[in-house]
């Protein structure tokens, strides 16, 4: 018999837990990890025109520049069309740990939900499970972001910062919310792995065991 046990600390992770999954995934598809130092369109010109200074932004495949004749549009889409065409050999291991990591956070995401209804697998903790899988994906997008920057020193990335830019120095370059969106995805990824020992011992206390016993299938305790 299914037993729907919803408990405060199992809610909070299953719910964190999803959230982190969307944020590493909008985060690793933006273009707004770097921002390029300031420059005007000379293209730009006449009245009513808006002339001032645009940062174009460089993701780890994707890119927004200003374009059009008369300067006012906005293109954003990818750069590389394939996976060797990818700035740098550094982004390209980057992107494959943050997509190994991601994909792990939206798998547990979705066992998460389940994990209302059903509480193991194969006679193991679902929550013990999850969590040491939340513990890897963690530590695979630590690995990516570690290596990020060292493919600063890119041609690619040269021509959006500066010549002087280089690995783990950005020079003209300031650093997007996609980066710094992934940071706080990892954090919150480990955050989500300790949670998720709080949320079986929610579920698995004696008086959830005591409604179940008394034979309530929907078990809802603060």
């Amino acid at each position: 018999m299914c037993h729907v046990i919803v408990t405060c600390r199992s809610m909070l992770w299953t719910l964190l837990s999803i959230v982190v999954a969307f944020a590493e995934l909008i985060a690793f598809m933006s273009p707004d990890w770097l921002l390029g130092f300031p420059r005007s369109d000379s293209s730009v010109s006449g009245a009513g025109v808006d002339s001032g200074e645009y940062r174009p932004s460089l993701g780890l495949y994707s890119r927004c520049l200003r374009v059009g004749s008369r300067g006012v549009g906005v293109s954003c889409g990818p750069y590389a069309r394939t996976f060797g065409e990818v700035a740098s050999g550094f982004w390209q291991a980057a992107m494959l740990f943050l997509a190994a990591g991601t994909l792990v956070l939206g798998c547990v995401a979705c066992i998460s939900v389940f994990s209302l209804c059903f509480q193991s697998i194969l006679r193991k903790s679902i929550f013990n499970i999850c969590g040491l899988l939340q513990a890897i994906a963690g530590l695979l997008l630590m690995v990516g972001l570690m290596l990020y920057p060292a493919g600063w020193g890119s041609e690619k990335v040269l021509g959006y910062c500066g010549p002087e830019a280089s690995p783990f120095r950005p020079s003209l370059c300031s650093l997007g919310w996609a980066f710094y969106t992934a940071i706080g995805g990892t954090l919150a990824t480990f955050l989500c792995a300790v949670l998720s020992a709080q949320a079986e011992i929610a579920t698995s206390s004696d008086k959830v065991q005591e409604e179940i016993e008394e034979g309530k299938s929907l078990i809802c305790l603060l």
